[in-house]
């Protein structure tokens, strides 16, 4: 009996997807919950699983094809086929060694999970001695990031293999003769754009269409938060086990002034305003795979390390393409950070239905005039874009300025948490 292997719902708003690579190739036997291929979407990487036993009879859709939910991407035959039943002469002189080595092997597929068995695979992790801890005592991600740590701390161990990096297609040196021109043609490249990157040019695109997007600038002196930064890194480091970096800060202090300015943590359904009295705030990240934006829910219930370790946590899936539909959907409100790269100033482009963006800057040491004296202060240019339709210019400006005034103090985000 034929069953179809079919593109799985993907998530809200989420119809389509582009198929990166089968696991199996046509012939190959599967067990029910393992992986037979992976897909990306415009948000998060997915794994389709066998829901049945049995053996790939076809495969429909290939490497790089679109596709869409309920679209059918092979064909599996259920039952294993006969073919693979080798001679009972040749079974009988294996079968002491092939029973030894190969019911291990099974009972460990079903006690990991597909992603965990790849990470352990690809760092070369005994899974014999990975602690687990997911449901029905299988191995998770986690578990296996968790035993990665603990080798590392335990004792200097040679660094994993690193993968290689895409190889890219070759570059030919054409000489061209000042009589004998190359064609343009011959010295372009057409290169497909990823299922994600499509996506980001598709909604960057909308939001400029579809929104009354303005932005309006500040700058905020960092001395404050530098200074705090440096006294207390290493306390909060040993206690906690991460940085305390810059995002915990603007992260809470985004949370004050959104309190402060509640229409910039709205957005518009129809002729509705839907002002939300929760705080999920996502937090743009530029993966090597293209921007994706995390949202931490609930933020204004996080502490600083709780912060700064979910950002941690977000940024290594998000390398990883291992970021779920949870970690992806909601926010109410972003945060981009393009001074990582360097940026002085930018407008940041919203990221509909929501109605306002922050972006932070480059800081810079920069020559001020406080109190009728020249003095030389770090400092950052902030942006907020925000949706002229709800927000006016006068909110935005007084956000911004909410804003600075708890950067600047950073004890005053205590009470603002």
């Amino acid at each position: 009996m034929s069953t179809n292997i079919i593109v799985p719902e993907l998530g809200e708003s989420i119809v389509e997807a582009t198929v990166i690579r089968w696991f199996k190739s046509e012939g190959d036997s599967v067990k029910i919950g393992e992986a037979l291929l992976e897909l990306e979407t415009e948000k998060a990487n997915f794994e389709v699983a066998a829901e049945k036993p049995g053996v790939i009879k076809s495969i429909l859709k290939n490497a790089d094809d679109d596709v869409e939910v309920g679209e059918v991407l092979g064909i599996l035959e259920e039952g294993a086929p006969a073919s693979n039943a080798a001679p009972k002469e040749a079974v009988v002189e294996e079968v002491s060694e092939a029973t030894e080595v190969e019911q291990p092997k099974d009972d460990t597929n079903e006690k990991i999970t597909p992603v965990a068995k790849n990470l352990a695979q690809e760092f070369d992790i005994d899974i014999s001695k990975v602690e687990a801890t997911g449901p029905s005592g299988r191995i998770t991600k986690e578990d296996v990031e968790r035993h990665m740590e603990m080798e590392i701390k335990e004792s200097e161990i040679e660094a994993p293999e690193v993968k290689p990096a895409p190889q890219t297609p070759a570059v030919v040196e054409i000489q061209e003769s000042p009589g004998f021109p190359i064609a343009r043609e011959v010295r372009e490249e057409r290169i497909k754009m990823s299922r994600r990157r499509r996506t980001i040019a598709r909604r960057m695109l909308e939001a400029s269409q579809t929104t009354a997007m303005l932005t309006t600038f500040n700058e905020i002196d960092m001395t404050a938060v530098m200074e705090l930064r440096k006294r207390r890194k290493e306390a909060f480091r040993e206690k906690h086990g991460v940085n305390l970096g810059l995002n915990s800060f603007f992260i809470k202090a985004s949370i004050g002034a959104l309190k402060a300015f509640p229409a910039i943590n709205a957005e518009i359904d129809g002729d509705d305003m839907i002002v939300k009295h929760y705080y999920d705030i996502g937090v743009a990240i530029g993966a090597s795979e293209g921007l994706v934006v995390p949202v931490l829910k609930n933020a204004d219930g996080m502490s600083f390390a709780e912060i700064e370790k979910k950002i941690k946590d977000l940024a290594l899936k998000s390398e990883e393409n291992t970021l779920s539909l949870e970690d992806i959907m909601g926010g109410t409100f972003t945060i981009t950070n393009g001074g990582v790269f360097g940026s002085l100033m930018s407008t940041p482009i919203l990221n509909p239905p929501q109605v306002g963006i922050l972006g932070l800057h480059k800081i810079e040491d920069r020559a001020v005039v406080i109190n009728g004296e020249i003095e030389i202060k770090p400092m950052m240019y902030v942006a907020l874009s925000y949706d002229h339709r709800i927000v006016d210019g006068r909110e935005a400006v007084q956000f911004l300025v909410r804003l600075k005034e708890l950067i600047q103090d950073p004890e005053s985000l205590l009470l603002e948490g």
